[in-house]
């Protein structure tokens, strides 16, 4: 199904369950290059807006009643505005998250009816609870007859995550939904926000996502475990004098004294931190420079550091990244997201693209006994409002 034919299925959907006729707002998910388990560090990521996105169609209703259809979930869940709010557990909490975290910046919300569908496929590590915030965010703006700028969406969208879903994620995936630029990756600086497109390659390698479909569940699980652990790590070397507001201040070179510090796994967890910075600085220069071997390599060392160090990879991961680097064509490979399942991405040669997708497919099945997803990761734009054609 094409863009335009997606948008359009979204608002038939919703004339087809609640009448009238919807705005339809759009944003996507995202595959982090490399850069991971830094943001919330203060740190440096490099992510790229899928082209797989999340659907919003609404419409502005007269009470202050949000009613909310889920495609996926085939579920409605209604709320009002004016009731007080507790955590389900449930889908639904990014939904009230995202309409209490814009009541909370000032925005006079109206009630609405929304149907929402998605491209992006959930716990696959490609922020599908992202995307979800971000359209979400914009068409309830819209709606309201309010307006909020990308990055302020971005910032509405963690704090749904954070205080209302529970998962203490940093900002990388919203700022990728929010701000995404097509055949662009953003470099981002998750201290200062600031957010620099970094140009891709035209022709001649792809970016390739493996999704093992071993699907992850980070509220309360290991995610926030290793954010504490990060938080820990932070007030220990403050104790002992360092003088440093995030882990991100920390150089390479202070790492053997660091050491000394920290007990273990903490060492380890700091350890990943402070290369995974220079990792992703490096990788921007190789992407402009054109070195796409550097790159490789430097994704390679990522996977190495975050199965090792930060312990976040599973098996199914592990297993993919190591075939796909032993196949022609390929420059780097590494797990993408916070882990725990969900997906790899892979640089290789396009000329070696078909060969390296049968072969994945076909040696994950022997070992797990399913096949994964391959797709090619298109960097594309990040949160709109589309233009339905009337069906």
């Amino acid at each position: 199904m094409s863009e335009s034919e997606r948008v359009s299925s979204s608002a038939r959907a919703f004339r087809e369950r609640f009448g009238g006729e919807p705005a339809v707002f759009s944003a996507p998910g995202r595959v982090n290059l490399i850069g991971e388990h830094t943001d919330y560090n203060s740190g440096f990521v490099l992510p790229i807006a899928l082209g797989e996105r999340t659907y919003v169609a609404g419409a502005r209703r007269a009470d202050d009643t949000v009613r909310c259809y889920s495609r996926e979930r085939r579920e409605e869940h209604a709320f009002a505005l004016a009731h007080a709010w507790r955590r389900s557990g449930k889908w639904h909490d990014y939904v009230e998250g995202v309409a209490r975290a814009l009541a909370a910046r000032g925005v006079a919300l109206a009630g609405a009816d929304l149907y929402v569908s998605s491209d992006v496929p959930p716990g696959a590590g490609l922020s599908s609870s992202a995307a979800l915030e971000v359209a979400l965010g914009l068409a309830l703006t819209t709606l309201a007859g309010a307006a909020l700028p990308a990055p302020e969406l971005a910032l509405v969208g963690q704090s749904a995550e954070n205080d209302y879903a529970g998962v203490r994620s940093g900002i990388m995936d919203q700022l990728a939904s929010a701000l995404g630029r097509a055949g662009h990756a953003l470099f981002i600086d998750c201290r200062s926000l600031e957010v620099t497109p970094v140009p891709l390659p035209k022709a001649g390698v792809s970016f390739v996502v493996c999704d093992t479909r071993v699907r992850h569940a980070h509220a309360g699980g290991g995610y926030n475990e290793r954010r504490e652990e990060c938080r820990r790590a932070l007030e220990l070397l403050q104790r002992s004098g360092r003088a440093v507001t995030s882990l991100r201040e920390l150089g390479i070179e202070e790492l053997n004294d660091i050491g000394k510090l920290l007990p273990e796994p903490l060492d380890r967890r700091v350890r990943h931190v402070v290369r995974e910075n220079g990792r992703t600085s490096a990788a921007v220069d190789a992407l402009r420079r054109g070195h796409l071997a550097v790159f490789g390599k430097l994704m390679n060392g990522s996977h190495a550091s975050l199965r090792d160090d930060y312990e976040v990879s599973v098996p199914e991961l592990d297993f993919v990244v190591a075939q796909a680097q032993r196949e022609s064509g390929v420059i780097g490979a590494r797990m993408t997201g916070g882990g725990f399942g969900g997906s790899a991405v892979i640089l290789v040669d396009t000329a070696d693209l078909e060969r390296l997708s049968t072969n994945l497919r076909a040696s994950f099945q022997a070992r797990f006994g399913h096949e994964p997803v391959v797709r090619v990761a298109v960097a594309s734009d990040g949160v709109r409002r589309e233009t339905p054609a009337r069906a």
